[in-house]
This record gives C-alpha cells, sequence and structure tokens, in this order.
C-alpha cells in the first residue's frame, strides 16, 4: 500500500433493516483514502452516516459491503491501533486521571510494570496540559479538563489513526477553542493521524488538511473531498485574515445549505470511485478529478476574497 493509501475506505455500504421488511441504505459504495499523518475531517447532515463510517474504522460496526485497509490490514474488529474519542469524556468514574489514562496504557503493554505504565500515562498527562491534577477523579474536573484526559488516553496506546466523534460538541467555545488548538497542536508535533466527525465548518477548516463532503441520507455518497488550502502553520488568531478563507468557507457552507440536497438530481454521472477533489484558489475555483484533469468550476454563493497578496 503506498502512503496515499495509508487508510482505504474501499467501497463500503450500510445498510439497515426498518419496519415491514424494508431496509434502508445509510450510504453506498463509499470510497475514500487517507495519508499517514493527516488530518482529515468528513462534514454533513445528519443521517448521512458519518458516525457509521468512524465505527465502521473503529471495528465497532461491520459494513453490509465493502472493506478498510489500515496500514495495510484489513479492519476485522476493534484493536488499539485505533483510538476513540466520543462526544462525551466516557471516562471511568471510579480512578483518578492517571488511573484511566494507565488503564488503556496497561491494556496495550500487559508485560510493563506500574512505574513503566505510569511514565507512559504521565507522558501524555503532561502533552495535554494536565500536570498536577494526576490524582484528581473525574468529579473534580471540569468538561474540558475531562475530554483533555480523554485525549491523553487515546494518545497513550500510540495509535495509527486518533477517531474523533465531535468531542468538543458539548463544549462551551472558549473550551472547545482552546483544545482545538491542544488536538492541533499535538498532531503537529506526533505526526499522529486522525479522522474527526464534526458539524462545524470553522473548526474543519482550523483543523483538516482534507475535508470530505457527504451529501443527505439515507443513500448518503461522498460528493467531494475539499482540500485545505490554509498554510499548516495557520494560527487560530489571522486564520479570517488569509484570501482563501471566505472562498473555502462558502463553498462549504454552500454545499451544506444546498447542493448537498439536490446532488443525486444535479450530478446524474457521479462516480464513487473518482471523486473530484476541490483546490481553492485565487485565480478560481479548480475541481480535480482523479484523473488528474482540472476544469474552473464556479458554484452559487462562492463569494471570492477581496485582499490579495
Amino acid at each position: 500500500m503506498s502512503e496515499d493509501k495509508f487508510i482505504s475506505i474501499e467501497g463500503i455500504t450500510k445498510r439497515f433493516p426498518a419496519a415491514a421488511g424494508v431496509v434502508t441504505t445509510v450510504f453506498e459504495d463509499l470510497w475514500l483514502s487517507m495519508r499517514r499523518g493527516d488530518f482529515t475531517c468528513i462534514i454533513g447532515h445528519s443521517g448521512c452516516g458519518k458516525t457509521t463510517v468512524l465505527n465502521i474504522l473503529a471495528g465497532l460496526d461491520a459494513p453490509s459491503e465493502g472493506t478498510v485497509i489500515v496500514d495495510n490490514q484489513a479492519i476485522e474488529g476493534p484493536s488499539l491501533d485505533r483510538a476513540v474519542i466520543f462526544q462525551s469524556h466516557a471516562l471511568l468514574p471510579w480512578r483518578s486521571v492517571m488511573g484511566n489514562v494507565a488503564y488503556a496504557a496497561s491494556s496495550k503493554w500487559r508485560r510493563w510494570t506500574k512505574s513503566e505504565v505510569e511514565r507512559q500515562a504521565q507522558k501524555f498527562i503532561d502533552l495535554v496540559g494536565l500536570t498536577g491534577a494526576e490524582h484528581k477523579r473525574p468529579a473534580e474536573l471540569s468538561g474540558g479538563m475531562k475530554q483533555r484526559v480523554g485525549i491523553a488516553r487515546a494518545l497513550s496506546i500510540t495509535p495509527k489513526i486518533m477517531l474523533m466523534d465531535e468531542p468538543f460538541s458539548a463544549l462551551d467555545a472558549l473550551t472547545r477553542g482552546t483544545l482545538q488548538d491542544e488536538v492541533r497542536r499535538i498532531c503537529l508535533e506526533t505526526g499522529q493521524t486522525a479522522f474527526m466527525i464534526t458539524h462545524d465548518v470553522d473548526e474543519a477548516i482550523y483543523l483538516a488538511d482534507k475535508i470530505f463532503l457527504m451529501t443527505n441520507g439515507p443513500g448518503a455518497v461522498l460528493a467531494e473531498i475539499v482540500e485545505n488550502p490554509l498554510p499548516k502553520n495557520r494560527g487560530r488568531i489571522d486564520l479570517h485574515r488569509h484570501p482563501l478563507y471566505y472562498a473555502l468557507r462558502n463553498h462549504i457552507v454552500d454545499f451544506l445549505v444546498s447542493r448537498s440536497k439536490t446532488f443525486a438530481s444535479d450530478v446524474t454521472d457521479h462516480d464513487p470511485r473518482n471523486v473530484p477533489t476541490v483546490r481553492i484558489g485565487k485565480p478560481g475555483l479548480v475541481v480535480a478529478s482523479g484523473a488528474d484533469e482540472t476544469i474552473q468550476a464556479s458554484w452559487p454563493g462562492l463569494s471570492r476574497p477581496s485582499t490579495s497578496s
């Protein structure tokens, strides 16, 4: 497997039985790939199967059809190679911060001594900024601190991929921004591969290298892969000043507001194995197909930035 396909989702479909023998297809024939070290976000309306895709990646669910390969191995169930951070912190209430993180580390390195496990746990407790809170239990922590413990716990097992299901959605805006900064810093420092579900367009633009846009469900498909044109070392304060920021944001918002609803009727020749990659630049909106062709495209509601460099 090439580095371009460290994670390869190959033709997965998910169907659920419904009432009166009817079968509901949540999404169908989904193909996408991720490179090692990529931070990717998937965006779409409720019901398009985002969480189901994440659960399949985690090995917590199985596709009705297709397969998922991570680092040359097909996913056949849960694995410590893949860590999940849920919307709720899901901490063990009777264990301290150290106890929660150490429990994860000891589950991977069963032959380690207690001191080795705690040394591994301490490394990631320090990394998420919880030094000094090691002996506190979840009831003594704020919501943001609990999510920090969840992040430290996930990272402590050194996973090949970190899966995040809207981990900041229940937090206040200030805490959410702080944790976004922390996750971005950690991923840049460690080269961690990450796959995240979000409904927040600005969160996706700040964190992700690539943004996957899903059409409305049931019967959802992957419509576009949007490459983030903003610099890798982007900062939150100056994000909105970048000349491509509003073009990128407007393109994603326009998709969610209008194009995601009419995609099936508007794009009759959609090829799920050759999903267009959208690259937004100052000369215009360029859509690159899998065949390396480029065409100029203009979507309704897309506004061009007024600044130039």
